[in-house]
């Protein structure tokens, strides 16, 4: 009888310890069609608000590289598709609130990568856009520039957001990506308005 007692004991403390199965998993990012984002398939990063431009792009802000990410000026167009990588290499799906790497996949005009990072302060108000030229993968302090993270807004909508947590030891400034205006451009870049998007899975 003490044996089973025992027994029970030892199993209600080891069930109660347990971690809940999802205490990991937070949710999937979906696109418009209501599937999961894979990683390797490509997407456009669409508004969610109508009226004030279309897609996501690469565009010259200094007449040199890096390019800065911008979105396109009409509506119609949806940009460059993209791609978004997980920091870690075994998840099926992007999910929120996870660190992850995003990049164009297309050719530019610059020899160089098209995953996004960002870029450092510039001009008198200091803005810090976002640019590409960063490193897919390898997460720690070297990267800690290059991930990003989406978290939902509402029923159908996200932002991205820069706040990463690759480096345990990083003192990072976390804030929203938003939509910056300077020289008839719409520029990606930390705001206190945050861009409210969707995914649509590109055709093949």
């Amino acid at each position: 009888m003490k044996f089973q007692l025992l027994t029970n004991f030892l199993l209600l403390i080891l069930i109660s310890s347990s971690p809940p199965s999802n205490a990991t998993s937070p949710e999937p990012v979906y696109d418009t069609d209501g599937h999961p984002l894979i990683p390797k398939q490509q997407y456009y990063i669409l508004p969610v608000i109508r009226g004030r431009g279309g897609g996501l792009t690469v565009t010259e802000h200094h007449k040199s590289c890096p390019l800065y990410v911008a979105q396109e000026k009409m509506e119609v167009n949806r940009g460059l598709p993209l791609l978004f990588r997980s920091v870690n290499p075994k998840d099926t799906a992007i999910r929120l609130e996870t660190d992850l790497n995003i990049e164009f996949a297309a050719v530019t005009i610059c020899v160089q990568s098209t995953v996004w990072r960002l870029g450092d302060v510039e001009g008198d108000k200091g803005t810090r856009f976002v640019i590409t030229g960063g490193v897919s993968g390898s997460p720690g302090l070297e990267t800690v520039s290059n991930w990003f993270k989406i978290e939902k807004l509402g029923k159908n909508e996200y932002k991205i957001v820069f706040c990463p947590s690759v480096c345990k030891t990083c003192k990072v400034v976390c804030g929203d990506v938003g939509v910056v205006s300077e020289g008839g451009n719409r520029f990606l870049g930390l705001s206190d308005v945050p861009f409210p998007v969707m995914f649509k899975r590109k055709d093949d």
